[in-house]
């Protein structure tokens, strides 16, 4: 059964493509027309998604505009975030009424969002299913487990998160528009959204994007994969940031490792073929963090740190480029 779903799993994460088949594409005028409409009313959908769209010659462009547009125009809605995880407790124990209820909620929350601008994550991921679909796009929304570095899962955590997969030109691409909204942060208990858009989940690279998502649908219960399920959660904090840059750590699997004095473990990256960045690694013992300087092996595009510890202790290690945070990881060396 395991064997025959990792082949499953993995089989369904070949099926999507990513950006990169589109880097001939200029996406400034998608940009610039989403933004033109900023604040535009979503009271009638279709003449809004004809003004995003009727101007754009191809079918990427114009899903550019529609997912740009939601990005930057609707609030994230915290007050809605916590109903719903509190009605995800009360199904923890049967993940098909869950889904069930996450169905039939999403009428209510989509009327919200039509009076309000503003949502939780299943609310943007069905205003981006219903405007594609205007737009003549094939479109899914995807329930499962979303993962952030503030949002660390356990083995009680319920299915937290929506998003979207999209078929352009006739192959399947996945999306965060919730994600590339920006933040809710907590100051003083009062919570407080700070749009930022981020463009690091827009038709993500798949392997990178199922690091932080682990998709639950009615038709995948069956099949996954306790153990599957764990290692997800229990692997490294991926940053956005490392979506920016199309970095995807490979190894170690998980987030938590524990090795001898003397040992040394290879910090694994796969990066694209002409990626010439440095990448570094640091590490906090303490509360002290240095740099510190593994052997570095590069291997077409993938990067090893190979990185010995020599004193006992507790050890927070963070990879990261010359410009962002790609990943952490602990390392307890006995």
């Amino acid at each position: 059964m395991k064997i025959i779903v990792f082949i499953t799993l993995f089989f369904s994460l070949t099926c999507f493509a990513q950006r990169s088949d589109f880097n001939p594409i200029d996406f400034k005028k998608a940009d610039s027309i989403a933004t033109y409409y900023k604040e535009a009313s979503l009271k009638n959908l279709p003449v809004l998604t004809h003004n995003l769209t009727t101007s754009l010659n191809t079918d990427v462009e114009k899903f550019r505009a529609i997912y740009t547009w939601v990005s930057s125009n609707i609030e994230n809605d915290y007050s809605s975030y916590l109903k719903i995880s509190h009605k995800r407790k009360k199904f923890a124990d049967d993940t098909q009424a869950f889904l069930d209820w996450n169905t039939s909620i999403t009428p209510k929350v989509f009327e919200k969002l039509l009076k309000e601008q503003k949502t939780a994550c299943t609310g943007y991921a069905y205003l981006i299913k219903e405007m594609a679909t205007l737009a003549g796009f094939k479109c899914n929304i995807i329930n499962g487990y979303g993962r952030t570095p503030t949002l660390l899962l356990d083995a009680e955590s319920m299915p937290n998160h929506s998003w979207n997969s999209i078929e352009i030109n006739g192959k399947w691409y996945l999306c965060d528009a919730t994600w590339s909204a920006g933040q809710t942060m907590l100051i003083n208990g009062t919570p407080l959204f700070q749009p930022d858009y981020f463009d690091g989940y827009f038709l993500a690279d798949p392997i990178l994007f199922a690091k932080n998502h682990f998709p639950i649908t009615k038709r995948e219960i069956a099949l996954v994969d306790d153990n599957a399920l764990t290692a997800f959660m229990e692997g490294p904090v991926i940053y956005k940031e490392a979506f920016l840059e199309s970095i995807t750590p490979v190894s170690p699997l998980a987030m938590h490792n524990q090795i001898k004095k003397g040992e040394s473990i290879t910090f694994k990256l796969n990066v694209l073929d002409n990626f010439c960045g440095k990448i570094h690694l640091s590490l906090n013992r303490g509360g002290i963090q240095k740099e510190s300087n593994p052997t570095i092996i590069r291997n077409s595009n993938e990067i090893s740190l190979v990185q010995n510890f020599e004193k006992k202790g507790l050890y927070d290690v963070h990879v990261s480029t010359d410009n962002n945070l790609i990943a952490t990881y602990v390392v307890k060396v006995k």
